[in-house]
């Protein structure tokens, strides 16, 4: 460049001005050693080389500014536009479901077992309805047996079938007069009713009934 160029002629220039000094200085000398010293001295001074400097580093130019990139703008961003809703209208479309074979149906479970029986109750003998003491009272008294001044206790017993009536009569213990254990019979006969008797499952069935009646002469 022009400007290292001026720089390394002016140190030439300068060297050969250190050069010319030196001849001058030789020249002093010759006068005082003499001719062959300053001879030899000449020689000397005239194979003197001067080492030329090299030239500084040339000063790099600044980097270039960067170039500018031409960015585009970003882009507008425009809102979206509103979302209108519009009603939905539902259709009552019935699809017909798909055929399933549904499985077989499980058999019926087995019929419960039937309730064990009632427990049996005892059976019930024949209970009399109504005072067995107005069946025969001594308004009855025979007029025979009144007579003949009878009187005695009659034992006896019952057939009751299952309606309840007197089927039977028979005496157990005699009063001592046949009239009167023939007339207790014949009334008890007429006029004794009963419950009938029932079996351990509640049917009514035929019994008995055993009792004593005692007759009496009025004073």
């Amino acid at each position: 460049m022009a400007y290292a160029d001026e720089e390394t002629g002016s140190r030439r220039f300068v060297a050969i001005g250190i050069v010319a000094a030196l001849h001058a200085l030789a020249g002093y000398g010759i006068a005082k050693i003499g001719f062959d010293g300053a001879a030899q001295m000449v020689e000397d001074l005239t194979t003197f080389d001067v080492a030329e400097e090299e030239p500084p580093p040339e000063d790099k130019p600044p980097p270039p500014p960067p170039e500018k990139l031409d960015i585009p703008p970003p882009p507008k961003v425009t809102a979206p536009p509103p979302v209108v809703s519009s009603p939905v209208v539902s259709t009552n479309t019935q699809v017909a479901a798909p055929t399933v074979n549904a499985p077989p149906a499980p058999p019926p479970p087995p019929p419960p077992p039937p309730p064990p029986p009632a427990p049996k109750q005892p059976a019930q003998k024949a209970q009399p309805k109504g005072n067995p003491g107005s069946w025969v009272t001594n308004d009855d008294y025979p007029p025979s047996a009144k007579r003949n001044e009878e009187s005695g206790t009659t034992g006896f017993r019952l057939e009751i079938g299952s309606d309840g009536r007197v089927s039977g009569c028979s005496v157990t213990s005699s009063s001592g007069s046949s009239t009167l254990d023939n007339a207790a019979c014949s009334l008890l006969t007429r006029r004794a009713r009963f419950k009938p008797a029932q079996d351990e499952n509640g049917s009514p069935m035929n019994g008995s009934y055993s009792g004593r009646f005692t007759w009496r002469l009025e004073s």
